[in-house]
């Protein structure tokens, strides 16, 4: 079999990009990991004499200088978070051999105060760009305003965004666009007719506001037989969740359907329990996470709506790493994530 990068890579223990550089000197190396690559090359029958020839003909590309970039993220523990952490775990790891480092500040909530020190403290560290999951507040908004004016600071917002505040980019779901699809789901899963039931996670979060904004607008707009009950704050706490739901089904007449844009979901559960009901209400979630997979093939839930976490943590690294270089900048000014449906078949 013909031996190529991918192969020597995989026999050396490291990134293709690593292979690639060792033997073409297109950046800096560990000493020890480039003798390693050259010699399983050599082992292997790559063409590392030619390389060799190539590279003592021209002069040592410069070592570029280090880069730190700093993310900020919230609900560090909830079930969502899972992927995104996957993702900025796999960026960190790639681009460190590109001698990019990232200071990771994550927030157990919404927390509005400790989310403008991180900012502060990244900032006064001389981080050269910036990921965010901004908190949708004066405040927040205020600063990172005033942050991109004064400095520039490459600034990309993932997951959730705030429209209006100048930055490279946003990375995540068309949430007003997920909120659509819900109604087009929930009109099928009630026919038509009935009443729904939304809970959001807090009504200062830009992201859930996105969701619940685009599933009234378009149940207004294209399903006349459907209307909302109710919107309630679960503040992303299953026990409120399992609350909210119990009360909703006792004294508002008519609910059929229930419409969680937030975290909390297994609170549904429990509710449906208490409740004894001889049928359920249909249903809709977010974020494909252990807990919710399993409550679709429970039969608690009809249709979980995910967003793709893992490039929305993974690819706000490479999108500042590679402006931060100089050497690309995203064409979009929004990257949107996939809005995929999944059932209980298709998990």
């Amino acid at each position: 079999m013909k031996p190529t990068l991918q192969r020597v890579a995989e026999q050396a223990g490291v990134s293709r990009g690593t292979v690639d550089r060792a033997l073409h000197g297109r950046g800096r190396v560990d000493a020890e990991v480039a003798a390693r690559v050259l010699r399983v090359a050599q082992e292997m029958g790559y063409p590392v004499e030619r390389l060799a020839r190539r590279g003592a003909e021209k002069p040592a590309t410069p070592a570029r200088r280090r880069i730190r970039i700093g993310v900020i993220t919230y609900l560090c523990r909830a079930g969502f978070m899972r992927e995104i952490n996957r993702g900025i775990a796999r960026a960190r790891e790639e681009l460190r051999e590109w001698d990019v480092e990232i200071l990771l500040r994550e927030s157990v909530a919404l927390n509005e105060r400790e989310q403008l020190r991180f900012i502060d403290e990244l900032t006064g560290a001389g981080v050269d760009g910036l990921a965010i999951m901004p908190i949708d507040t004066g405040a927040v908004r205020q600063r990172l305003y005033d942050l991109e004016k004064a400095t520039g600071l490459p600034l990309v917002m993932f997951n959730s965004d705030l429209p209006g505040i100048p930055r490279l980019c946003y990375v995540g779901m068309d949430n007003r666009q997920s909120g659509r699809t819900a109604a087009g789901l929930m009109n099928l899963l009630t026919r038509g007719r009935g009443k729904v039931l939304v809970i959001t996670g807090t009504f200062s979060s830009q992201l859930n506001n996105a969701r619940v904004d685009g599933f009234a607008q378009e149940v207004k707009a294209s399903f006349p037989g459907l209307s909302i009950a109710a919107v309630q704050s679960s503040m992303d706490n299953e026990d409120e969740v399992r609350r909210i739901v119990e009360n909703a089904m006792l004294n508002i007449a008519g609910v059929n359907g229930i419409f969680t844009v937030s975290s909390g979901q297994s609170g549904l559960r429990d509710a449906f329990a208490n409740l004894r009901l001889e049928k359920r209400p249909s249903v809709i979630i977010y974020d494909q996470t252990p807990r919710n997979e399993q409550l679709l093939r429970d039969g608690v839930v009809d249709f979980l709506i995910d967003q793709n976490g893992f490039e929305q943590g993974y690819r706000p690294l490479h999108i500042l790493a590679n402006a931060i270089n100089g050497s690309t900048v995203p064409e979009a000014y929004s990257e949107f994530t996939e809005i995929s449906i999944k059932t209980r078949y298709n998990l």
